[in-house]
């Protein structure tokens, strides 16, 4: 597993753009660094210690959006390791089905068991508000992560990276790959997910400069972070335009969908195909030529980043105000900003030349 600083040093070394940014792929990133524009703040109360002791035996748990998803497994058992070191108890519930309110049964029944921080990749920003404060309102401490909720419904969000990064990576990538001219296609998670939905804005306000004047996206298709939803909306976008050259995929399962279906297909080599993915994924499609290159951040360290923050706020080591400062054990040390965002920092681009570097 790399840490961030060595993932920094290698998006360093491979000069990203402009970079970058933001799962699952994931799941509700904003502009700047807010999980969405609201214009309220995340809710905070007493004063700081920074000097406090992270306390042992925390119960925190963990909810994807979806279990069972690669990426949320990832994720989860990152903070599984830092819930370890911490001598906190850990939990992984949630739902087989990314839906939008699909999470409100799991958080009322955490709460009900007494947990002290639940950490959450929300599949809709407002499905869930309701739960969660109901959840803060009898002690648990809230901490989104990948997926955002509305600011007042949690304390700390855990931002992969800004959302304007994800849409200048991911733009960049695709023109780079198809001769910066003709038609493109996103395929995105849910409709309702915060940060594909805020990516895929930003993503049009970067088509409109004039380097990419000859790119045309035609359509956004939504495979529901479902595996063969998402092969069968390659497969429809591709008889639907048959000009199309590539292909954005900014979700984890839909990228790795999109990927199979092109590779067994007459579009291998042809249509081309980047988005957020992980490398183990991803190897074989990249080795055999249908994917050039793609990105994503660790999301291992995303979720021992979550857990830290939860522990952090647990303790009264902060309290998701502005300025806070907290470390997290080997990431080192983070300060929480506006609307109580803590961003992990940037990914990297993979491709053949990095790919076997690394396994998550």
């Amino acid at each position: 597993m790399f840490t961030y600083r060595r993932l920094r040093a290698a998006t360093t070394a491979l000069t990203l753009a402009g970079l970058l940014v933001g799962a699952t792929a994931c799941g509700g990133t904003t502009r700047e660094n807010s999980g969405n524009d609201t214009g309220g703040g995340a809710q905070v109360s007493g004063a700081a210690n920074p000097d406090a002791k992270i306390k042992e035996g925390l119960k925190i748990a963990f909810l994807p959006k979806q279990v069972n998803n690669p990426y949320f497994t990832t994720s989860d058992n990152g903070g599984k390791e830092a819930i370890t070191e911490i001598k906190g108890e850990y939990k992984e519930v949630g739902p087989s089905e990314a839906s939008a309110s699909s999470q409100v049964s799991y958080i009322n029944t955490l709460s009900q068991q007494g947990m002290d921080v639940i950490v959450t990749s929300a599949n809709d920003p407002n499905a869930i508000c309701g739960a969660l404060n109901q959840a803060k309102a009898a002690g648990a401490k809230i901490v989104t992560f990948d997926s955002d909720t509305k600011p007042e419904c949690r304390q700390i969000f855990v931002n992969q990276v800004t959302a304007e990064g994800i849409a200048e990576n991911q733009v960049k990538l695709i023109s780079q790959q198809i001769g910066g001219e003709g038609e493109i296609a996103i395929l995105s998670a849910t409709a309702n997910a915060t940060n594909q939905n805020a990516w895929i804005a930003l993503m049009k306000e970067e088509l409109n400069k004039p380097e990419y004047s000859k790119l045309k996206l035609v359509t956004v298709a939504y495979g529901n972070d479902e595996d063969q939803k998402s092969f069968q909306e390659t497969q429809g976008l591709l008889q639907s335009y048959p000009n199309l050259k590539g292909i954005i995929s900014p979700t984890t399962v839909g990228v790795a969908a999109a990927a199979r279906y092109l590779s067994g297909s007459k579009y291998k080599g042809k249509v081309k195909l980047t988005g957020l993915g992980t490398p183990n994924q991803m190897r074989e499609y990249v080795k055999d030529g249908t994917v050039d290159a793609f990105a994503l951040w660790n999301p291992a360290d995303l979720g021992y980043l979550a857990a830290y923050a939860g522990a952090a706020l647990a303790s009264g080591q902060i309290t998701g105000a502005e300025g806070d400062k907290f470390k997290a054990g080997k990431l080192g040390d983070f300060t929480v900003g506006k609307d109580g965002v803590v961003v992990l920092g940037p990914p990297t681009v993979f491709d053949k030349s990095n790919i076997d570097k690394f396994q998550f």
